[in-house]
């Protein structure tokens, strides 16, 4: 089943409401008095709706067991990054399961990911249907307004709760009167929550940084612009992931198919942007584990890759109508978008990667001059924004000729006149459109 725009908003909204009854419920439970378990100060818990979203749009292809499986997989990395990013953010955990069995620095576990996978699938199956059928009880415009003012009012609670956390503002008056908003509206649902997201917050968050964790930023600092895990250092890596990924490809297909074939993402440079989010990501994610054992590394790997690459191949199929791979004859595949021995292979880069390649590449990019490094990063940053542009616009005009569009709109003549079907398909070789 398709989902309109407004019919996915429709659902994270109500999932996130959900999410935040349960997790304010279960709190209650457990310490005998309501708190708000929300990000935000409104009776919203954004991480639940964001993840039924996804759900929504990369699992409608799967059944049965393979259900299950995506969810549980998707919902334990939505869980994990989530848990990574708070903790980045607060210095704080927002949930612990290391009192579990089978659990990963406590924010995962088995027993939680099972009960997330029948969560999930209880979700698709029929809150999806009637909660559809309740929003097309609405008006079509009475909904459309009211998801935007939703909307509005989400984006406004967590500028409030960014601009109160940080500080960065001198109106922490005004910004506190619009926390106390959320607030009000939360408590007339006989909830006690808190009046005021800083006081949450700091009953939430009363520890600071021990004297170990002052010490090692300030040594990070001291190093350099690229040290640790800084910024600068994950662009540059980025830029480097996409250079190897697509030589890497390159080479593999002259091996096994005999000819040199173009396997970049954008129209200019040899850029596999796939590859470069990739060994971003992994970067951020498994900073921490990089010096774990192998098998742990290759087993993260593996899973992230996989999920990883069937995302990547939902959303260019949604947004141009093509695929840009197909294991369909491969065995052990998952509707043509990833496949087991594939997987295998993203779980050797990961070894390959944190044991070989990035200390070799982080010691080079910690050598380079802070003055010479930062305005490279940005000239790169500028080059690669208009670069992706560019190659969006192309491919979506690719998209429209196919369907017949007629090029109107001066954008729309230039992408024909400079990227036209032949030249796009020596740059995107193995794309196929999708009816």
């Amino acid at each position: 089943m398709t989902y309109t725009f407004y019919e996915l908003l429709w659902l994270f909204f109500a999932y996130s409401f959900a999410g935040w009854i349960l997790e304010t419920v279960a709190a209650a439970v457990k310490k005998r008095t309501f708190v708000n378990r929300g990000l935000v100060n409104g009776p919203l818990c954004v991480t639940y709706g964001a993840a039924a979203a996804a759900m929504t749009l990369s699992c409608h292809e799967l059944s049965g067991f393979w259900l299950f499986a995506g969810i549980v997989i998707l919902a334990t990395l939505t869980q994990w990054i989530a848990g990574h990013v708070l903790e980045w953010l607060y210095h704080e955990k927002w949930w612990d399961y290391s009192g579990l069995p089978w659990n990963l620095d406590g924010y995962i576990c088995v027993p939680a990911s099972a009960v997330w996978g029948v969560l999930g699938v209880l979700a698709f199956r029929w809150g999806n249907p009637l909660l559809t059928r309740l929003f097309a009880l609405l008006p079509g415009s009475l909904g459309k307004i009211l998801l935007w003012i939703l909307l509005l009012a989400l984006a406004a609670d967590m500028l409030a709760t960014v601009l109160i956390l940080t500080g960065k503002t001198r109106r922490i008056e005004q910004w506190q009167s619009v926390d106390s908003l959320f607030a009000s509206l939360s408590v007339r649902l006989e909830l006690r929550l808190s009046s005021l997201v800083n006081r949450r917050l700091e009953r939430a968050y009363p520890r600071e940084r021990t004297a170990g964790e002052e010490k090692e930023l300030k040594t990070a600092r001291a190093e350099g612009f690229a040290a640790g895990c800084s910024f600068y250092k994950i662009f540059l890596l980025f830029i480097i992931g996409c250079v190897l990924g697509d030589l890497t490809e390159t080479v593999f297909c002259r091996i096994t198919a005999g000819v040199w074939m173009s396997r970049s993402s954008l129209v200019w440079g040899p850029f596999s942007i796939v590859w470069g989010l990739a060994i971003a990501l992994v970067t951020v994610l498994l900073y921490r584990y990089k010096d774990c054992s192998d098998r742990f590394l290759f087993l993260m790997g593996t899973v992230l890759g996989g999920a990883y690459e069937y995302l990547c191949s939902v959303f260019t199929e949604m947004m141009f109508g093509t695929v840009f791979w197909d294991y369909s004859k491969i065995p052990f595949n998952l509707g043509g978008r990833i496949n087991l021995l594939y997987c295998f292979f993203w779980g050797i880069a990961a070894v390959v990667w944190f044991k070989g390649l990035y200390p070799v590449f982080s010691r080079w990019i910690e050598r380079i001059p802070a003055k010479a490094g930062k305005p490279l990063v940005w000239l790169l940053i500028v080059f690669m924004t208009v670069n992706m542009a560019v190659s969006f616009m192309a491919l979506w005009r690719s998209d429209e000729r196919s369907r017949g569009v007629v090029a109107e709109a001066s954008w729309q003549q230039v992408m024909d006149e400079r990227f036209g079907d032949e030249r796009l398909a020596r740059i995107y070789p193995n794309a196929i459109k999708v009816e």
